[in-house]
């Protein structure tokens, strides 16, 4: 006999006093930084409008609160990422290319999916990195991790920052697996390379741009123990690029980035991706163009909120 999920779901917030508006939608997403940015964003080019955490495992009662005229659309996050992209009109073609949607926008009354995590890869590389060629241009790419952000970095190395060999590493192969074989799929995987041994590390090429997309904790099992070697071995190789720490909770400051640091790479805080993902969607949201968004103010804001994780 199966077991029945019991579906989470919250009450709307009111919105009657608001122009427009929209949700994060995802479970548990207490800790999400995602408000502040957007409100301040909001707040600064003076909309009345605002943005909601909607704790929810309820696709149903979701889809009803974003089909509202006045709601411009919607964050995703896990579990929904996948789950959301049968209930929609249409995927773009990032958003297809990833198999995860992210951000949900309108055009018209239809209900249009896209991934914007693959912009936010791009962007902390562009925006923080003063010498692309020097750094990471014309070399391998590196992707630690198995799981849906991989694929974005995966696509975002390929498709942006021009990786044509990307080495993937992973405690678990069986991920690495499903990885290159989606990625095969959607045309964008003939360059992956699994990376299972510190020997097989030891003979490649090194790495110029490194996305980090696992958890913060200390390697325990066997399996952790050798990807974490892995690691260590690209990051002490000649070349020194730069590497972006995806995992920004509970505190952005990682092993893994505290590693690189000290073996001399420079250290793209995760909260960058989270960022430059953000104003992406704002520029689906509100039309406006990265340039006429208050980039600067909300980069301080959600510095401000940083600093009180870090103490």
């Amino acid at each position: 006999m199966a077991i029945e999920k019991t579906i989470i779901t919250c009450p709307a917030p009111a919105t009657s006093h608001l122009e427009r508006f929209g949700f994060l939608f995802g479970y548990p997403i207490a800790h999400s930084l995602s408000p502040l940015l957007h409100r301040t964003i909001y707040q600064n080019l003076g909309l009345n409008w605002d943005y909601f955490l909607l704790p929810s495992t309820d696709i149903k009662a979701f889809l009803e609160l974003v089909r509202d005229p006045r709601c411009y659309g919607s964050s995703v996050t896990m579990p929904h990422k996948i789950a959301i992209m049968p209930h929609l009109d249409d995927i773009t073609p990032e958003g297809r290319a990833v198999g995860a949607c992210n951000t949900i926008f309108k055009r018209g009354a239809n209900l249009v999916g896209t991934n914007t995590d693959t912009i936010g890869v791009r962007e902390s590389f562009v925006q923080n990195v003063a010498d692309p060629q020097t750094t990471y241009a014309n070399r391998p790419g590196l992707v630690v991790g198995g799981g849906g952000a991989a694929r974005s970095a995966v696509y975002a190395l390929h498709a942006f920052l021009g990786c044509k060999t990307i080495y993937l590493v992973n405690r678990d192969a069986s991920e690495v697996e499903g990885v290159m074989s989606w990625c095969k799929s959607q045309g964008y995987g003939q360059g992956l390379v699994h990376v299972a041994t510190a020997a097989q590390a030891e003979e490649l090429e090194g790495a110029g741009a490194v996305v980090a997309c696992v958890p913060n904790f200390p390697p325990a099992t066997e399996a952790e123990v050798e990807a974490r070697k892995i690691i260590e071995i690209f990051l002490g190789k000649q070349h020194k690029g730069a590497i972006l720490e995806m995992c920004y909770h509970p505190t952005p400051y990682t092993e893994i980035g505290e590693l690189a640091e000290k073996a001399g790479w420079q250290v793209i805080l995760g909260t960058e991706a989270m960022l430059y993902q953000g104003f992406e969607q704002d520029r689906f949201w509100t039309g406006k163009s990265l340039e006429e968004l208050p980039i600067k103010v909300t980069k301080e804001v959600i510095g401000v909120e940083l600093a009180k994780a870090r103490h």
